[in-house]
């Protein structure tokens, strides 16, 4: 979710990974669509209102046995506030990123992934980067 050029990311109140940073996510309720899961998760971890723009990726997580859908949005409003599921929430530009406190590989991917949309590259959804990537074996 952006602002500007800002990203919203969420320091997790829950494990796994108690204390990192992750981008809004979760889990569907029964019979939620994908986007109404994606605005929810947004609103629960974040108070954050947004707009879906598009499909940003599709990563298989074999070892968890998940799917990941991650949707480009916009938030609609900047203030934000962490929900019960984050410690924190923070707008955070390309070089202000956390980099090395980043809870989850996917959430490496996708913040990736944004960064080269944003730079003006192909829109098309992605996926789990290559396993001989030397990026995607540090979780990049």
């Amino acid at each position: 979710m952006r602002w500007g050029d800002k990203i919203l990311l969420c320091r997790r109140a829950i494990d796994p990974r108690k204390g990192l940073w992750t981008l809004p996510a979760g889990y569907l309720e029964l019979n939620e669509s994908t986007r109404a899961g994606a605005e929810r998760e947004a609103w629960e971890e974040a108070r954050a209102k947004i707009a879906i723009e598009t499909l940003l990726a599709i990563y298989d997580i074999t070892r968890l046995s998940q799917v990941q859908l991650i949707y480009r949005a916009k938030l609609l409003d900047p203030a934000v506030s962490a929900g019960p599921e984050s410690l924190e929430v923070g707008l955070f530009g390309w070089d202000e990123i956390p980099w090395d406190d980043i809870a989850f590989p996917s959430v490496h991917w996708a913040l990736h992934h944004e960064h080269e949309v944003e730079q003006g590259g192909d829109p098309a959804p992605r996926g789990n980067p290559p396993p001989d990537n030397p990026a995607a074996v540090q979780g990049l």
